[in-house]
């Protein structure tokens, strides 16, 4: 199975809770009015599209009705596909211009952030790079074996230390293990937590300070890993670590279990950042770089 047939099968409740909605109200008017850009507005906040990206895009089917570019059903949705794909806007690679470059995953615990970060290293590795892991979540209970079993899995070099560890020791370790041994990308997987945003980033300030100093100017991504069938609740995370971290993109997880992943509008249009990686199941290959439009068409296409 390809991976844009797990991404459909993998929308399959986002697609039956927002395009089924859209169905029956399209069918249910003679023509695009007023009346029916209320249901539509009622049915995407229901998606968790969000209010701010559900507004943008009813004002700009209302431009299209006034310039009679909507006539019919057929209109409407291929105008909808067109909206929601510009409004996800294309995908941003990773930046890895040096070597090694460093990738930090950050998330609350329970988001995937650690089977993120193996199904990552996997896709690198894949993809001829040379990774090497930090497991510096060395707080939660079996954090370190849980790390160990997907590096394995993904057949890339893990550097750990005892539970209760200083993170920060761990990536210095790590840092010097990747330089020695010619990486090109270190993935550093970071305690899982939110509760306490002044340790959040005195810890993440502690790590970053490490890195740029045994591995200056190295290319960085902070990722922020977040489950989508948290719905509204995964924007309000993420609104809050891009105030404790500077995130440079976000990880999408668990598309496959949840009818909310009308998130990825909302995250797009009230925070700016890129989704730039989206799991559909658990398997290590499950996990892929973002694009809108296979997005969108696994949503729009029966």
């Amino acid at each position: 199975m390809s991976f844009f047939d797990k991404l459909r099968s993998g929308l399959g409740k986002t697609k039956k809770a927002l395009m089924g909605s859209i169905d029956g109200i399209l069918k249910s008017f003679v023509k695009i009015d007023e009346d029916a850009l209320e249901e539509l507005e009622e049915a995407l906040i229901c998606a968790d599209v969000g209010v701010e990206a559900t507004e943008d895009i009813i004002e700009q089917l209302r431009e299209r009705i006034k310039d009679n570019r909507i006539k019919n059903r057929e209109d409407t949705v291929a105008a909808l596909q067109e909206i929601l794909t510009d409004m996800i806007g294309a995908g941003e690679p990773l930046k890895l211009d040096t070597k090694p470059s460093v990738l930090l995953v950050i998330g609350v615990n329970g988001a995937g952030k650690t089977t993120s970060v193996g199904k990552i290293s996997n896709m690198l590795r894949e993809s001829g790079k040379k990774v090497v892991v930090a497991a510096a979540d060395t707080f939660r209970a079996a954090a370190i074996d849980q790390l160990a079993v997907w590096c394995d899995r993904a057949k890339v070099d893990l550097i750990r230390q005892s539970e209760g560890s200083d993170p920060a020791a761990v990536v210095y370790d790590a840092a010097n293990y990747a330089r020695t041994h010619n990486a090109d990308v270190l993935i550093v997987d970071t305690a899982g937590r939110l509760h306490n945003k002044k340790n959040l980033m005195n810890e993440l300030a502690k790590i970053n300070r490490v890195i740029d100093r045994e591995l200056p100017g190295a290319s960085r991504e902070n990722l922020l890993v977040l489950d989508a069938t948290t719905g509204q609740n995964a924007v309000l995370q993420a609104k809050e670590f891009k105030n404790a971290a500077e995130l440079t993109g976000l990880v999408l997880n668990k598309l496959d279990g949840t009818a909310k992943g009308g998130i990825v509008l909302s995250i797009r249009k009230e925070l700016g950042l890129p989704v730039k990686f989206i799991g559909v199941g658990e398997k290590i290959d499950d996990m892929q770089p973002f694009d809108a439009e296979e997005f969108t068409r696994a949503l729009f296409e029966s």
